[in-house]
């Protein structure tokens, strides 16, 4: 066995390497030149330095054997500059020889031991007592050096032993240590190598790599019998593996895709590729392959998918909303003023109530399918979560029943949120009644409240039932709109979807946790807000209708929304004109003829919406009152939803007469612009 050529390190001739240098400080340049005379003869570098500072610089890149340093120099001193040279550890030890002609008292002398020099030579210079002290000290660094040098040649010395010897060593185990090297890597790889007959019954022959972590079995499992990897493979994945394995032996190559039970139970999705070889001691045709882990990145493909339908399922459900709420206005609004024209005494009167109540309930779907699509307009307040839940509490009792039991664990702190009250009143009400379905025969839905601390503060609000839980399908499925586990009939599947939009419209994150017979627990995150709670204001049912003799533009696409407005404000008493576009109400607007509100529809046709309208008309008529109204409005609505006071579609005839009432009666100056509240 050859040992390695040890490579010797060049040492630069003696002369060369003890070659020093002498720092000279002086603002003077004859006394400067004066030092350089007396000290040339020494056969060392001499190095100028005009003042304190260019000193300093000079010692940032430099080494010097001895500093020669005047006292009193303009700016910084000698002693200021001989501290500064003081406080550098590498410059610490560096011997220093004031000059000076001025300072010759005893006192001075002191204070320039005191500053750390080792000599103080007066000026005029003597060229032969410099030359003899600096001589002496550049000595004593050069013995120094010289040290330096036997005590790094030994040094070196020892080393090279040192590493020749470890050389021999290292050359004699490589091979254990490269076998080691490579038993290592394949064990941190997230890869499992193998080998099998490239024929039935498919005989292991190699397992090795990360197959304990991936798999939860050792290597001598896999080996002990041949169909122990396709026993555990999924049931409905099992043709995959079949086709796989024949396909190497036709193609030379195969890879594919299949779930594979671990020994903790669970699946996880593998990689298997290989191809097709020669086994060079028996001949046999035998395939190399390898298997990797794709659980993680699979899971979040699907979570990707299931997002991407998650949004297509809102944009669908909100076109579908606009158009919904303008044929359940025109219902609505028609029911009113037949109820107006027929009394509460007329034959049809259950029959004209059952359809009001019915149009209602389409109402109340599409406001859910506006919540999950996070379409819907909301108002938004900050409230304080822990005192909104307990509010609650005794509406939440009533809707789960006696049989279940509703216990409470808010977080003693206030927990300011930014959100609409109302909204996450009805989210926890249909978590609530989620749970008691869940729990037929009774239990306990506990609701909590936290503080979760980072970067961004957030607030958690947990709900948890002692139901009969879910699988993993089904909750990943639980926020879809119209997904139901329950009996036709009893339920719309559009409670959690409202859970789900609204929170997501808040800035929030929800989160569902199950299995079976283990309950679901529930998380909502919202972001904590960083003001202070207000009051709540109260609302209320609209009263008796109350109209008016004022000038109202209607703006309508749709007739029949349009035809059924101009008949409820006609009958409370109000001047109506009608335009089907932006452009009509515009050309009315700049007519002679007045008006006191303006009442126009959102999402029309013609490339100016009812917010551009409102804009465009407070220009031409700056007085002018604005209201108004849509079956839905998109995400732009972000923009200017509390720019102008606004009622949503579907409307009843009470709700829109006490809107226009209010919103002619509001005490705003009609010159001032609108001003955009923030929500």
């Amino acid at each position: 066995m050859s040992v390695p050529a040890v490579k010797h390190q060049a040492v630069a001739p003696l002369e060369d390497r003890l070659r020093t240098r002498i720092l000279i400080v002086d603002d003077d340049e004859r006394n400067a030149f004066a030092a350089i005379q007396a000290l040339e003869t020494l056969g060392q570098e001499l190095v100028v330095a005009r003042s304190g500072e260019e000193a300093l610089r000079h010692l940032l890149t430099d080494d010097f054997a001895v500093i020669l340093l005047d006292l009193h120099m303009p700016g910084m001193d000698g002693y200021e500059t001989a501290e500064l040279i003081r406080q550098r550890r590498r410059n610490r030890d560096v011997p220093i020889v004031f000059l000076t002609a001025v300072f010759r008292d005893e006192a001075h002398i002191f204070k320039a031991y005191s500053a750390g020099a080792v000599d103080v030579v007066f000026k005029p210079v003597d060229p032969f007592i410099l030359r003899s002290k600096v001589q002496v000290l550049v000595d004593l660094h050069i013995k120094t050096l010289e040290l330096e040098q036997q005590s790094e040649s030994r040094r070196l010395l020892i080393e090279e032993n040192a590493r020749i010897h470890a050389e021999k060593l290292a050359a004699e185990r490589a091979l254990r240590r490269t076998q080691e090297r490579q038993e290592a890597i394949l064990r941190a790889l997230p890869v499992v190598f193998h080998s099998r007959t490239a024929d039935a019954p498919y005989e292991p022959l190699f397992v090795g790599g990360n197959v304990m972590e991936l798999t939860g079995f050792s290597a001598e499992d896999f080996l002990a019998t041949a169909d122990f990897g396709i026993s555990r493979v999924h049931p409905d994945d099992v043709d995959i593996v079949a086709r796989a394995q024949a396909e190497a032996r036709k193609s030379g190559a195969y890879a594919c895709e299949y779930r594979w039970r671990c020994a903790d139970g669970s699946y996880r999705s593998l990689i298997d590729q290989g191809v097709l070889a020669q086994d060079e001691e028996s001949g046999r045709a035998v395939v190399f392959g390898t298997l990797l882990d794709n659980t993680e990145r699979r899971g979040l493909e699907e979570q990707l998918s299931h997002a991407r339908k998650m949004e297509a399922v809102g944009q669908l459900t909100g076109g579908v909303a606009h158009d919904f709420n303008n044929l359940l206005t025109v219902v609505l609004g028609n029911i009113e003023l037949i109820k107006r024209r027929t009394g509460e005494q007329h034959e049809l009167a259950r029959q004209i109530e059952a359809v009001r109540l019915a149009a209602e309930k389409g109402g109340a779907l599409t406001r859910q399918l506006l919540a999950f699509s996070r379409r819907q307009r909301l108002n938004p307040l900050t409230v304080d979560l822990n005192g909104l839940i307990a509010d609650f509490a005794p509406l939440l009792r009533q809707a789960v029943g006696e049989a279940v039991s509703i216990d409470l664990n808010l977080a003693t702190e206030p927990l300011p949120a930014h959100l609409d009250p109302a909204q996450f009143e009805s989210a926890l009400l249909n978590l609530a009644v989620n749970a008691r379905d869940a729990m037929e025969g009774g239990g306990v839905l506990s609701i909590a409240t936290r503080t979760v601390d980072g970067d961004a503060p957030r607030i958690l609000v947990t709900v948890r039932d002692t139901g009969q839980g879910m699988d993993a399908d089904v909750a990943s499925r639980i926020f879809e709109p119209f997904f139901t586990t329950k009996e036709i009939g009893k339920g719309s599947g559009l409670g959690l979807s409202q859970v789900y939009g609204f929170v997501r419209q808040s800035g929030g994150e929800v989160s569902v946790r199950s299995s079976p017979g283990q309950g679901a627990i529930f998380e909502i995150s919202l972001p904590r807000s960083l003001s202070a709670p207000g009051p709540r204001g109260l609302g209320g049912e609209p009263g008796e209708a109350v109209g008016g003799s004022e000038r109202v533009l209607v703006v309508e696409d749709d007739p029949a929304v349009l035809a059924m407005a101009v008949e409820t404000l006609e009958g409370l008493g109000y001047q109506v004109t009608t335009a089907d576009t932006a452009a009509a109400a515009l050309k009315r607007l700049k007519g002679r003829k007045t008006f006191d509100l303006l009442f126009s529809d959102v999402v029309m046709p013609g490339g100016v919406n009812g917010v551009q309208l409102a804009h465009l008309a407070l220009q031409e008529r700056p007085g002018l009152k604005v209201l108004l109204t849509s079956g839905y409005v998109g995400d732009e609505a972000a923009s200017w939803a509390n720019e102008f006071p606004m009622i949503d579609k579907p409307y009843l005839g009470p709700a829109l007469a006490a809107k226009i009432r209010a919103v002619l009666d509001a005490d705003a100056l009609a010159t001032e612009e609108p001003r955009l509240r923030q929500g």
